[in-house]
């Protein structure tokens, strides 16, 4: 027996160990967790879910210092659901052992029922109060007035509510009715008083839309019959004074206009994007029937349960602003509006626009702006408009005269300007933005800071980082027109006319001077301007040129040529072209087909030949043949792959874009002009967008309405809008052929007398040494020497003695003097 009892201890004990091994087991793991949770909030604070595991780990062990400090920290972020709150507060309950924790309960209760609409919260802070406070429960004076004002809020935040606000109106009829029933029989003065307390309570409720109100009015007759006031019971009405009965019949229908809504809000079935949905709905009919009282409490409800829908508190906050405008409400919906949607700009930009409306003091509105630009927003734009709101504000306040706040400086407004420029990348703003704020910037810096210098700064140092932006020039160069300065305007526009801009702008630049000088100068201005502008214009004309008859070149060629299939917006030939030529000249002069591309020209390598070896007289020969071979190019090519091409029938060439536009940007533009297809040009290296674009339309009507937008404006820039016509340009290509085919036979001619050079490294300039086919440079020519083409900007120099010294020839020039040989 004592072997029996022996064994049994020790498995009791093995037991045992077993057990508490297994708890430490568990408690381990759960700490792990606890610490891993707690890293992950402190990594990221703002992450709600997280908070809430955190949260419910720490309540599960007990841990009540770290559970405060997280609940505390976490409704500095957020606010707390009401069953989040309804936790906290029974968690401290179960503590409350003094009149100081009672003090602390009722602190949380307030901030509770500050947070969501919650009528059972409500009710709960009310049962406590009864319960734990002294002068209540003994019906002190002070204890009953207190409760009263605590009911009375409760009705005015949810004795609306249609569904449960009876809730609170029983609580409030109970408890009159309980003082009337303490009051002995020699009180009958107050007895008197407080029986008409409680009668003018089933007045006030049964005037209330709510649910359940017909079982509301049988309470009510029942208790007039307990008081001496007989009434018929099979009669609704008897005994019932005739304005209350009015009263009561519009509150049944006005219950009963709303009763489909607040079933479709509680079907269970429905899902959260449809009760939002019939939220809004709601609201949308609360707000006809023109009761702030009844939308306000309707929109707590509805954000109640979507507290992240940021098209409700942005349809409540603006609500707000129109009609109650009551501070405290609007502090408390901003508040949370923008704890729960952080990632909302216009949320920020109306919450300081409400506190300035408020007239709220310099650090509250400094503070809500310091959070809102600490905040993650899907785009610069809002970052923008929150610091334009921020130096609104001050500017407003401070250009008020005789309420200058103390501490209210301008260098507030221009250290403002200076984050916002530190924050905002120039890269990231569009045109129109960027001179927005520095125009803003400076014209304050003159008229508040009297401070023209610091306003130049501000322009200067833009230029530093987007100096080739024409509106930025132009921007400064107004500011001093408008402050008189015109020695100042005129010395950037001779800092700025020589520049590169995009688009038009190097040449209206030149415009923009001169027109200037016109309206601000005198003559010697004016000459000086234009002996300045006119070598410039006359570089930029030719370079236009130059381009124009290489994008004519190039237009002829892509014509045979199909789209590139990796870029099928983008206008380019996207695979070799093969010259065909006789099958003898073919082996001589290459073994593989010559690329074209947008850059390139195409010449048949037996032009040079025949160009160094045909007399004068076979000029006009060579030049029908060369018109003949360019065709027998394309037919041949179209003969054997018939390729893709784009025969531009209805089609518009856009140029000066914007090269910030894209393809949504076109279609807004041409909405009404039956686009079917949009093209953007970029650079075949880089990838970046060149401004221009083809743009295909539907019939020649749709077209002819987009040529009417000519010159109209997209994102800041007029756009160049022309019908496309490849036609047109291949006579344009076959006559440059013609020009160029004579002015490389005197070309040929010229090179073979004044330099020495093989005959086979003549060739290799048309073919290189691999075998591939060589790129023609040049601007306009064909075939010529690098020295004898001069590009843009050439400036002069003397020429070397074995260089002839006469002015070159233009093509047309080259062919009038062969032709008359």
């Amino acid at each position: 027996m004592e072997e029996t009892l022996a064994e049994q201890e020790d498995r009791n004990l093995n037991s045992s160990s077993s057990s508490s091994s297994s708890d430490d087991d568990d408690e381990a793991a759960e700490d792990l967790r606890i610490k891993t949770l707690e890293k992950s909030v402190a990594e990221n604070p703002f992450d709600y879910d997280t908070n809430v595991q955190y949260i419910q780990s720490l309540r599960k062990f007990g841990r009540l210092k770290q559970l405060r400090q997280a609940r505390e920290s976490m409704n500095e972020r957020f606010p707390l659901s009401s069953e989040m709150w309804q936790e906290w507060i029974k968690d401290e309950v179960s503590l409350c052992t003094s009149s100081e924790a009672f003090t602390e309960v009722e602190k949380l209760y307030e901030r509770a029922v500050q947070e969501y609409l919650s009528v059972p919260l409500w009710c709960d802070y009310i049962n406590f109060v009864q319960e734990h406070d002294a002068s209540i429960s003994q019906c002190s004076p002070d204890g009953i007035s207190k409760m009263r004002q605590l009911f009375e809020r409760a009705l005015t935040a949810a004795g609306l509510h249609i569904i449960e606000g009876n809730k609170i109106w029983e609580a409030y009829r109970n408890f009159e009715q309980a003082i009337c029933l303490i009051m002995g029989d020699n009180e009958n003065e107050e007895k008197e008083k407080q029986t008409h307390r409680v009668r003018s309570l089933y007045h006030r409720q049964l005037s209330v839309p709510l649910v359940d109100l017909r079982s509301t009015l049988r309470d009510y007759k029942l208790w007039e019959a307990e008081q001496g006031n007989h009434n018929d019971a099979n009669s609704e009405f008897d005994g019932v004074p005739s304005n209350i009965i009015s009263a009561y019949k519009k509150a049944i229908e006005v219950y009963n206009a709303r009763k489909q809504y607040e079933e479709q809000i509680s079907n269970p079935d429905a899902s959260d994007s449809e009760r939002l949905q019939q939220f809004m709905n709601y609201i949308k009919f609360e707000e006809s029937s023109g009761d702030p009282a009844r939308v306000q409490i309707l929109y707590e409800r509805a954000v109640a349960l979507f507290p992240i829908s940021s098209d409700l508190w942005l349809g409540y906050s603006s609500y707000l602003d129109r009609t109650l405008k009551v501070p405290a409400i609007l502090r408390s919906v901003y508040s949370r509006a923008t704890k729960n949607c952080t990632w909302v700009g216009e949320l920020w930009v109306r919450y300081l626009l409400s506190l300035e409306r408020l007239h709220a003091s310099e650090n509250e509105l400094s503070n809500v702006f310091e959070q809102a630009i600490q905040c993650a927003f899907p785009s610069f734009k809002e970052y923008l408009d929150l610091f334009l709101t921020r130096v609104d504000g001050l500017r407003r306040r401070m250009s008020m005269v005789g309420s200058k706040e103390d501490g209210l400086d301008y260098v507030l407004i221009r250290e403002t300007f200076q984050h916002a420029a530190e924050y905002l990348l120039t890269e990231c703003l569009s045109t129109d933005d960027l001179l927005h704020l520095h125009s803003y910037w400076a014209r304050l810096e003159v008229k508040l800071g009297n401070d023209i210098v610091a306003a130049r700064g501000v322009w200067e140092n833009l230029l530093k980082k987007s100096g080739s932006m024409l509106e930025i020039w132009q921007s400064y160069i107004s500011m001093e027109i408008e402050l008189g300065q015109i020695n100042e305007a005129r010395s950037i526009y001779k800092r700025c006319y020589s520049k590169r801009f995009s688009g038009t702008g190097s040449e209206d630049v030149c415009h923009f001077w001169l027109r200037f000088e016109r309206e601000h100068g005198t003559l010697d201005d004016f000459d000086l301007a234009q002996k300045k502008v006119a070598p410039r214009l006359q570089e930029l004309m030719a370079f236009k040129a130059q381009q124009e008859t290489k994008g004519d070149l190039a237009s002829v060629v892509n014509k045979d040529g199909p789209p590139a299939a990796s870029a099928p917006q983008k206008r380019k030939i996207g695979k070799a072209l093969e010259v065909k030529q006789p099958p003898g000249k073919r082996k001589k002069y290459t073994s593989e087909p010559v690329q074209a591309s947008e850059r390139d020209s195409i010449r048949a390598p037996e032009q040079i030949k025949l160009a160094e070896e045909t007399d004068k007289g076979q000029v006009e020969k060579l030049l029908d043949t060369d018109a003949a071979n360019n065709q027998a190019v394309g037919t041949s090519e179209s003969r054997e792959s018939k390729p893709d091409r784009y025969n531009d029938e209805c089609t518009a060439f856009i140029s000066n874009l914007s090269l910030e536009a894209n393809e949504d940007h076109l279609r807004e533009f041409f909405k009404n002009c039956g686009v079917i297809a949009i093209r953007l040009l970029k650079d075949r290296k880089t990838g970046e967008p060149r401004g221009l674009a083809y743009v295909d339309f539907s019939d020649d009507e749709h077209l002819a309405a987009a040529v009417a937008k000519n010159k109209q404006k997209l994102l800041g820039k007029k756009l160049s809008i022309a019908r496309s016509d490849p036609k047109r340009s291949q006579k344009r290509i076959l006559a440059a052929s013609k020009t160029s085919a004579a002015h490389g036979l005197l070309i040929g001619k010229r090179f073979a007398r004044g330099n020495s050079i093989r005959k086979d490294e003549s060739e290799a300039t048309i073919v290189d040494k691999r075998g591939s086919s060589g790129k023609l440079a040049g601007s306009v020519t064909f075939a010529a020497p690098r020295a004898l083409v001069k590009p843009l900007g050439w400036t002069k120099r003397e020429a070397k003695p074995d260089q002839d010294n006469e002015k070159p020839k233009s093509n047309d020039e080259f062919r009038d003097m062969l032709l008359k040989k």
